[in-house]
C-alpha cells in the first residue's frame, strides 16, 4: 500500500535562539499507509500533539522531511501549505470550533466556503449525506449551540469529510465526551474508514480506544516508543 505520510528524521525545537532551547521530537521517522487507521498514544508533554501538528502542516520541524501524499513540504509557501491542507487533510480537534450564529449544515459546508468555491448541488448533496452517515439529518438547521456535546462533535466529523480528504487527523476527539457517546464517535470513524478509504491517525491518551487502531504508536519523550500493527 503506498504511503500518504512519511516523515524522516523530524526534530523540533523551541526556542531554538534562546539560551533554554525545549527538544520536543528526536530523529524521528514514521510513514502511515493509504487507507490505515491509527492510533498515537503518549502523556501528556509526550511531542504527540506537536507530531501531530507537523503531519497537518500547522507547524513547520526544525529539521527533517514531511512529504504529504508524495508531496515535499518543507519548501512549500504558506499559501501552498494552506491548499494543500485544505485539499488533502481533515482535522477533528478536542474542541469542535463549530460557529455558533450558524447551522450545523452551514458549519460542515465552512471549510468548501473557505476555499471561495461555489457551493453546488453536488457539494450540497454531499453535505447533506454527510449530515445522515454522523446521524444527524434532523437537526442540521438547527444552530449549532442548540446542539448536545456529542452532536456537535459529529458536525465536526462531518465538517472535516466535506472536501473529501485523503487524511483525518483528530487531536483528542472524544477528550470531552462520555463514554457512550466516545465509543458511538469512534464506531463512526471507523465506518467512514471503510466507506471512503480515509486515512486516520488520531491522539488519544485512552488506551482502551487507541487499541481499536490497526496500528498502535507510542510516543514517549519525543521518540517513538512502540510500533505495534494488528
Amino acid at each position: 500500500m503506498p504511503k500518504i505520510i512519511e516523515l524522516t528524521n523530524i526534530n523540533k525545537i523551541y526556542g531554538e535562539k534562546t539560551q533554554n532551547p525545549t527538544q520536543v521530537l528526536f530523529d524521528l521517522n514514521l510513514s502511515f499507509e493509504e487507507k490505515s487507521f491509527n492510533s498515537i498514544i503518549g502523556q501528556s508533554g509526550s511531542g504527540k500533539s506537536t507530531l501531530l501538528n507537523i503531519m497537518g502542516t500547522l507547524d513547520k520541524a526544525t529539521s527533517g522531511s514531511v512529504k504529504i501524499n508524495q508531496i515535499e513540504t518543507s519548501n512549500m509557501t504558506k499559501n501552498q501549505l494552506s491548499m494543500l491542507r485544505n485539499e488533502t487533510i481533515g482535522f477533528i480537534f478536542q474542541f469542535h470550533y463549530l460557529l455558533p450564529e450558524f447551522t450545523a449544515l452551514e458549519n460542515v459546508l465552512m471549510p468548501y466556503r473557505i476555499s471561495k468555491k461555489p457551493v453546488t448541488v453536488e457539494v450540497m448533496n454531499r453535505a447533506n449525506e454527510l449530515l445522515e452517515i454522523v446521524g444527524l439529518t434532523k437537526v442540521k438547521n438547527n444552530l449549532s449551540i442548540n446542539l448536545s456535546g456529542g452532536q456537535q462533535q459529529r458536525v465536526a466529523i462531518a465538517r472535516s469529510l466535506i472536501n473529501n480528504p485523503k487524511i483525518i487527523l483528530a487531536d483528542e476527539p472524544t477528550g470531552n465526551l462520555d463514554s457512550d457517546t466516545t465509543e458511538q464517535v469512534y464506531d463512526l470513524l471507523r465506518k467512514i474508514n471503510e466507506t471512503y478509504h480515509t486515512t486516520f491517525i488520531i491522539i488519544t491518551h485512552d488506551r482502551h480506544i487507541a487499541e481499536k487502531a490497526d496500528r498502535i504508536i507510542e510516543i514517549k519523550d519525543g521518540r517513538i516508543n512502540l510500533d505495534i500493527t494488528k
